[in-house]
């Protein structure tokens, strides 16, 4: 029997705040000592009130506006109930049936051509506390817990991991660009689920269950776990086995997915709305308002440096790291209009380690004088081939014995007689063709 692989995928982003979402304490935790960016609100103590962080819903908006989102004027937090270690309040603030962003889209590069994949809903919610195994004991450090976290759920359109890759890799541009999140995914800023099922090809009913694959930290951890999990599947359905509705997790060292606990479904949450929290109201004003902050998104980009007569592979290079885009356009306001093209290919493939845009420029433009300088001609570099080959008959003999390293030593030679000036690449063709 041939299947169907059929995922969807959540995505976390902790938002870049200078407070947690429901409290005062500073979202600045990262390397801080264990529970000291605690309060009564965020470890959930009795009679704790929480109140809203406004910075945070804005950027959750932002977000929900570039991925194509309709924003709700009126949603609300609901309390998803359900008992963990890292939970201190026994549930977590989150959205469900009324979230602040709705629909959305995202094109990915599909197995069979470019797709679109459809973003149900991008809400917002808290995050937890993290733990800590060492031997038998667990630690619990709650300096996250409470830190605004967006979820950003599509629907199950994936049908490859390379597919969840590549949206996961486009969506953490987008996250960048936007400035509401360093989503380093190192840090934990970002973080990978995928919700994973098998089913006979040609059906068009989803399966009856689905595997969960928790808190990934890494486009190719997702993306083996999903492959790992696909056939974990696959046999055991062949094996005329039942799958069931589980989390699990990822071990990169096996490279095998793991049981943690049995997936609950949503009625298992009880969710019903936050009693101490009012419904949020945004009104189209506030909305436009937080569109204008919007810069120009990757993929916009990518259209731009095209119509320039950049490469489609430099230009998604290009804009990959938010540092490096930055640092070229600096860069850009220094050279001719027709040099773009040759510095952006130059800055992929050679200058990232330029510091600063005039540092960029400058190793930019020595290399394009030294170009335009080069000995190049097909007849005066055959004849410095020959003499290199006549003046140095011990390297010429291991070359040919197999030797083959030792043609660079004869390349030296070239380009000691002509003061560095030769086109190296032509020369050691040039060689190549004479030792024949």
């Amino acid at each position: 029997m041939s299947w169907e692989t059929v995922i969807g995928v959540e995505v976390h982003v902790e938002t870049n705040t200078k407070t947690k979402m429901f409290c005062a304490c500073s979202a600045d935790y990262f390397g801080a000592k264990p529970n000291t960016h605690v309060c009564p609100v965020c470890l959930g103590l009795p009679g704790a009130l929480p109140f809203t962080n406004k910075n945070a819903i804005e950027k959750c908006i932002k977000i929900g506006l570039a991925l194509g989102c309709t924003i709700s004027e009126k949603s609300i937090f609901e309390r998803k109930n359900y008992f963990y270690p890292d939970l201190p309040k026994g549930y977590q603030i989150s959205q469900y049936r009324w979230p602040l962003c709705v629909g959305g889209s995202l094109e990915v590069e599909g197995i069979s051509g470019k797709k679109t994949i459809r973003i149900n809903r991008a809400h917002q919610e808290e995050d937890t506390g993290k733990l800590t195994h060492i031997g038998n004991q667990t630690l619990i450090d709650f300096n996250r817990s409470g830190l605004p976290l967006v979820e950003i759920v599509t629907e199950a359109d994936f049908r490859h991991s390379s597919e969840v890759r590549d949206y996961c890799k486009k969506l953490q541009a987008i996250i960048k660009a936007t400035g509401v999140s360093n989503a380093d995914m190192e840090k934990g800023d970002m973080r990978l689920e995928a919700n994973v099922s098998v089913r006979p090809a040609g059906q068009k009913e989803l399966a009856p269950y689905r595997v969960e694959l928790k808190n990934i930290n890494s486009f190719k951890f997702i993306s083996d776990a999903i492959d790992y999990e696909v056939e974990r599947q696959i046999a055991r359905l062949e094996e005329g086995q039942k799958i069931s509705q589980e989390t699990r997790g990822y071990n990169e060292n096996k490279k095998e997915t793991f049981l943690q606990r049995s997936k609950e479904e949503a009625n298992d949450y009880r969710y019903f709305p936050e009693p101490d929290l009012p419904s949020l109201k945004t009104t189209k004003v506030e909305i436009e308002k937080i569109r204008s902050t919007l810069t120009e998104l990757p993929s916009q980009k990518i259209e731009k440096y095209k119509e320039w007569g950049i490469s489609d592979q430099i230009a998604k290079a290009l804009v990959s790291d938010q540092a490096r885009e930055i640092l070229f356009a600096q860069a850009m306001e220094h050279v001719e209009v027709i040099d773009r093209t040759k510095l952006a290919t130059f800055y992929v493939n050679l200058g990232s380690k330029s510091k600063n845009a005039k540092e960029l420029v400058d190793h930019f433009k020595a290399t394009q004088t030294q170009k335009a300088s080069q000995i190049t001609d097909d007849g005066e570099l055959g004849k410095l081939a020959k003499l290199a080959i006549s003046e140095n008959k011990k390297i010429v003999e291991d070359y040919k014995s197999g030797k083959t390293n030792a043609i660079q030593m004869l390349i030296g030679q070239i380009m000691k007689k002509t003061q560095g000036k030769a086109n190296p690449q032509k020369a050691k063709t040039t060689l190549e063709e004479l030792l024949k």
